[in-house]
């Protein structure tokens, strides 16, 4: 039987909570509903997070994602919705969910959202010569 759209994402364990890396994942067919015009909006969904204990699985992300392709949202509120969605699931140290909206009516938008535990101090950046 095929994938379904999900509203559950799912987790697995992180192989190493002992230290902090980063997971990148890019999503570049996401779609919702303009709630004005019913009008289809497409973006390109960027997640950033440095995992606690659990990792977000990425089937489950992939059909989480595709449940909102006929639902009617605002920009700025899917990306919160999918961000505090994650964040439920996985408690990051930090995360950072990055969405891309393609050009519609002559203008871009990107809405960013993050989520940082409140005792998590990132490691310093070092600078290359």
């Amino acid at each position: 039987m095929p994938s379904q759209p999900s509203t559950q994402l799912e987790t697995f364990p992180n192989p190493k909570p002992e230290i902090d890396f980063t997971i990148r994942m890019t999503l570049p067919e996401f779609t919702c509903l303009c709630p004005k015009t019913g009008q289809p909006d497409f973006a390109t969904l960027e997640l950033e997070y440095v995992p606690d204990l659990a990792c977000v699985e990425l089937k489950s992300l992939k059909l989480y994602i595709w449940a909102f392709r006929d639902r009617g949202a605002f920009h700025e509120a899917v990306t919160n919705e999918i961000a505090d969605a994650i964040a439920a699931v996985t408690s990051p140290r930090y995360m950072k969910l990055s969405a891309r909206f393609n050009v519609r009516g002559g203008v871009y938008t990107t809405v960013v959202a993050t989520r940082r535990k409140a005792d998590w101090v990132p490691e310093p950046v070092v600078s290359l010569p």
